[in-house]
């Protein structure tokens, strides 16, 4: 199987690095780049697999853009919300691709991580079990793989787990210590799992490698970007300096807004994840941490 990676970021890179360890990838970006097997977007256009590794919220401008349908399956390794919209990534591709050519990655995975083949386990979420299976079998030994059928909770899980990262990163920060770092985390776990059932999630997607597997990843370790924009928020930098001094895409950042905007148009319960959007856009994190409390 020929598979083309569409996007040549940290995890472009590494998902091209996993995929070259078994089998045929090439890789593919906006602008050029010294990677094995690097081509244009025309010629990747041709392979019938394909991985998407582009943030978020450049999803649909690829998609109306660069994209030509030619019936290929589409695996999702980028995680969001789309911030205009509202609309999870899986509802963004499927106006242009049937359901059934599209599966999403997720699970704790540091890009760094599996660059050094360093034993991870990831799932595979599709409507088509087929597809979930055919996907699988593309990753090395050292990436054990699962699949499921609850696309909904696997992208709720990968958009979510960003905005906890951010608080992780502000709790640690301001040194409130372990005990209050655990209680976040696991409170967060329940607030992403209260927002994901809104919307016909299962329950034990949040308890597996894609929902507490991932966040507590995420959460604890200075190798996640969003938990770095955490840290800087905490020192009392701007948050344009902070993203300015990352070099990256932190999509935590545009995912608060967006669960922000959902959770209250649609009267969810997300204290959390308004308090994350509320210091991003400039309240002290004391102030929050005193309103959490009061909660």
């Amino acid at each position: 199987m020929r598979v083309g990676v569409v996007g040549a970021g940290k995890w472009g890179q590494a998902l091209h690095f996993a995929i070259l360890q078994r089998g045929d990838s090439s890789i593919s970006s906006r602008t050029k780049r010294d990677i094995k097997n690097f081509i244009s977007f025309k010629e990747i256009m041709e392979f019938e697999y394909l991985i998407f590794a582009i943030s978020a919220q450049n999803a649909r401008h690829w998609l109306e853009n660069e994209f030509v349908f030619k019936n290929q399956k589409i695996l999702v390794a980028s995680k969001g919300i789309e911030v205009n919209s509202g609309k999870f990534l899986n509802e963004v591709f499927s106006e242009f691709i049937p359901q059934k050519n599209l599966a999403f990655i997720s699970g704790p995975s540091f890009a760094s991580e599996v660059k050094e083949s360093l034993p991870t386990a990831l799932v595979i979420s599709s409507k088509d079990k087929k597809l979930a299976k055919k996907f699988s079998k593309l990753f090395p030994s050292f990436i054990k793989t699962y699949t499921s059928k609850d696309v909904i909770g696997a992208e709720v899980c990968g958009a979510y787990k960003n905005i906890i990262a951010i608080a992780s990163g502000i709790c640690d920060g301001l040194k409130l210590g372990n005990n209050a770092r655990a209680s976040l985390i696991s409170r967060g776990l329940v607030e992403m799992m209260r927002f994901g059932r809104h919307f016909g999630a299962k329950k034990d997607t949040f308890i597996g490698l894609s929902g507490s597997g991932d966040l507590f990843l995420t959460a604890s370790s200075r190798l996640s970007r969003n938990y770095r924009v955490g840290l800087g928020l905490s020192a009392g930098k701007k948050l344009d300096v902070i993203l300015k001094e990352l070099g990256e895409v932190a999509e935590g950042v545009y995912t608060s807004e967006a669960v922000y905007r959902i959770a209250q148009k649609e009267d969810v319960y997300t204290p959390i994840a308004v308090e994350v959007y509320r210091m991003l856009n400039g309240k002290h994190p004391e102030d929050s941490l005193r309103d959490l409390l009061a909660k």
